[in-house]
């Protein structure tokens, strides 16, 4: 139930959010890059530095409609800079419209390659509409560091 609340949570903030220009919006190649800028810190600046950067939503790892989110392999939120309620929440069970289990496919992927896409069905924030969402995601030790884009 408590994901069911989280989800509609979610999707009402995206609605909220506002519309943004199809050239505003993060590119895959950017989402990668963002992705390893978090795992280069998480080497550098350690776990609680980069969970406490990656929380922040005036922080290095927002931009435009990209942003990091940071997840153990159990599907926990660790950051989340958008969403900030659903640190802590466990997420594995988390279904898109389709009822694919996306967290729990992604975590799946994880135990035999150290990096991949998903794509799943979520509300974006451009057309407010339930539109197809591509994550870029890599293993880090015992974190899985992700960035996403609409697919466009």
């Amino acid at each position: 139930m408590r994901q069911v609340i989280n989800y509609l949570l979610l999707a009402l903030l995206l609605a909220l959010v506002g519309p943004l220009r199809a050239a505003e919006l993060g590119s895959r190649e950017e989402a990668v890059a963002m992705v390893h800028k978090a795992v280069a810190m998480l080497a550098d600046s350690g776990r609680e530095k980069t969970i406490a950067e990656v929380n922040n939503p005036k922080g290095r790892f927002v931009d435009r409609d990209l942003y990091v989110v940071i997840h153990d392999m159990q599907g926990k939120v660790l950051a989340n800079p958008v969403l900030p309620r659903m640190v802590g929440v466990d997420l594995s069970g988390v279904k898109d419209v389709d009822g694919k289990m996306f967290i729990k496919e992604r975590l799946e992927m994880l135990k035999s390659a150290s990096n991949g896409w998903i794509d799943f069905k979520w509300p974006s924030s451009v057309t407010r509409q339930i539109e197809m969402r591509s994550v870029y995601f890599e293993r880090a030790g015992d974190l899985v560091i992700t960035c996403g884009i609409l697919k466009h």
